[in-house]
């Protein structure tokens, strides 16, 4: 597939998702870029937002394989990478698969009421494609997506991620209530279940790895990697910033600049590109000091603070 083709198919599985949840289109493409640029998505909001929803719409039109985890305090490392259990026929030890294998995309429902331990687990996972029971490796299918929802710190019993763990989400995003307008037309579907049924898949397993192919091999101008080398440094460097972005978010960011760009029809990255995404990117992985909490300075606060001090620069196309 050319950049022509694969904008097209991005825009159908866009309109295709929007049917299950209204005016939520931003937050649709965005997800679009992570699973396009290798990504994992968190979605972090109050419940009640569609954050489920969006994650079983988006399985059905990528056609995936899915399955999905609550998440509790007893939830265990188990449930996500199986476990070896004795077959006394056979007099032998069988793999019982969990939750992260044989699946194309896994929804981790409320991610941050679980243990750490069940969380290290899910992150092996997440980072090394694949899962390791008694000394046996098992490989994840290709694409492997993760699609996290966490509930608000503040809500009753829950815990925050681990920084290593945030660190491997490319992306987090907040739906944040529909408008009015959007919530009639909720009120006048049917159930969420409904809905999902009738989406339909859009692109294939073969269309999500040329399209992430794509993307990985697009080239970027030195002087946009450089400009997004220094926005991150300026992350380190901020007086409010305990702990600034880590390389991994240096790529994350590079990443998702190309799959904004092609997504917007472009094969090649420009500056507003790098700035439309850094937010997304790069808010949950900073770790701010005891000035911002006591200033009551955000994260997002602190990014747009650094867009704004950054020079762009001026690329010459022809």
């Amino acid at each position: 597939m050319d950049a022509k083709e694969i904008q097209e198919k991005i825009d159908i599985l866009q309109k295709e998702v929007s049917t299950v949840i209204k005016g939520k289109d931003e937050v649709i493409r965005k997800v679009i870029m992570a699973i396009l640029a290798s990504g994992h998505v968190l979605l972090e909001d109050v419940p009640g937002l569609g954050k489920t929803t969006l994650a079983k719409a988006f399985s059905k039109a990528l056609g995936f394989a899915n399955k999905r985890i609550q998440f509790t305090p007893d939830t265990m490392p188990s449930d996500i990478v199986g476990m070896s259990i004795y077959n006394e026929q056979t007099n032998a030890f069988e793999y019982v698969e969990g939750a992260a294998v044989n699946c194309n995309l896994l929804l981790g429902d409320e991610i941050n009421r679980t243990s750490s331990k069940t969380q290290s687990a899910l992150l092996e996972a997440m980072a090394e494609g694949c899962v390791t029971v008694d000394g046996v490796t098992h490989q994840l299918l290709e694409p492997f997506v993760v699609m996290a929802t966490q509930n608000p710190v503040t809500s009753g019993g829950t815990q925050a991620l681990p920084d290593s763990q945030l660190d491997r989400f490319m992306i987090c995003l907040s739906m944040g209530y529909p408008d009015a307008e959007s919530q009639l037309a909720i009120l006048k579907n049917v159930s969420d279940r409904d809905l999902i049924e009738k989406v339909q898949p859009v692109m294939t397993i073969e269309d999500v790895k040329q399209a992430k192919s794509y993307v990985k091999n697009m080239q970027v101008n030195d002087e946009i990697l450089r400009y997004i080398i220094c926005l991150c440094e300026k992350t380190r460097e901020h007086e409010h910033v305990e702990l600034g972005i880590s390389p991994r978010g240096v790529g994350a960011l590079a990443e998702m600049a190309k799959s904004f760009a092609l997504c917007e029809g472009r094969t090649y990255v420009v500056p507003d590109d790098v700035l439309a995404i850094f937010p997304d990117v790069c808010a949950h992985r900073l770790i701010l000091n005891t000035k911002a909490r006591r200033e009551n300075v955000t994260a997002y606060e602190i990014l747009e603070e650094i867009a704004q001090q950054t020079e762009k620069p001026k690329l010459l196309r022809k």
